[in-house]
Formats: C-alpha cells, structure tokens, sequence
C-alpha cells in the first residue's frame, strides 16, 4: 500500500519518534523510506563596518560554520540510516539546503510518495489543533498529494 514514505526530519526527538512510526509501517508494506533533512541556509552577516580583511576572515567562517552544519547534519542522518538498514529496511536520506516549507513541498509535489509522515510541535486540543498546525506541516498537509500523518512531539 505505502511503497515510498517521506519523513521530514529535522534532527529532532520528534523526528526519530516519525521515523520509528515510518519504519514499523516499512516493515509491514516493504516500504522505501526516505529521510529528509532541511539545513537552513545562513544568511551573510552584515560586514560593512569592517575593514576589507576582517570582512573576508568573518565571511570566510561564516562559510566554514555552514559547511560544518551540513557535515554534521548527514553524519547524524547516515548513522539513523545505518542503524534501519541493519535491520533491513529500505531507507535513504537526503540533506538539502533551503527552506523546510519550501524544500519538503517541492519532493513532495516533484516526486511520488504515497505517505508522508512527520512530526508536529504544538499540542492544542479540537478544532485548535487543525488551525494551529505549524507553517511547515501545514503546508505539507495542503499539497494534499498524499496521505499524511502528523505525530505528536
């Protein structure tokens, strides 16, 4: 039924609590799960009251930081890929760059899947819980290309 599932994961408890649900739907539907992971792109801090070599050294670690954020990013989303593998699930990952919203909603209207399952921050009860959903679940709910389901962080 479920043949490729998408988690969103943003490096969180809440995400590895989707991810396990993913894994247990996976391993009754020999599903393909994959895990993605939005890095936030840095925005250039300001260097106009800065001498031509501070500018360059601030700017220059500013892009070591943000490398680094990657690096350590898919080191943390290779080890939950190696740990599922081991027990034969069929799961990949992907670590983008961007804007959660707009990078989850693109996979999501560019490639097939036929569940989504992430995790949601605000726990609110009845008709609350429907409008408050965070930006980014919201968005993805919208898009309404396939099932998804919302756990609870």
């Amino acid at each position: 039924m479920y043949k490729k599932i998408l988690v969103p994961h943003a490096g969180t408890l809440a995400g590895d609590k989707a991810l396990k649900h993913a894994v247990h739907i996976a391993k009754f539907d020999s599903s393909e799960i994959l895990i993605l992971h939005v890095v936030e792109a840095l925005q250039r801090p300001p260097t106009f009251a800065l001498s031509g070599t501070e500018s360059k050294a601030l700017v220059r670690e500013f892009r070591k930081a943000a490398k680094q954020s990657i690096i350590n990013r898919e080191k943390e989303m290779k080890e939950k890929v190696e740990h599922y593998k081991l027990q034969n699930i069929n799961i990949q990952y992907k670590v983008v760059i961007g804007y959660a919203d707009e990078v989850i909603t693109k996979y999501v209207k560019n490639q097939k899947f036929d569940l989504i399952i992430m995790a949601k921050r605000r726990k609110l009860s009845g008709i609350k819980r429907l409008l408050s959903l965070g930006s980014v679940s919201r968005k993805i709910v919208e898009i309404g290309k396939c099932p998804v389901l919302l756990i609870d962080a």
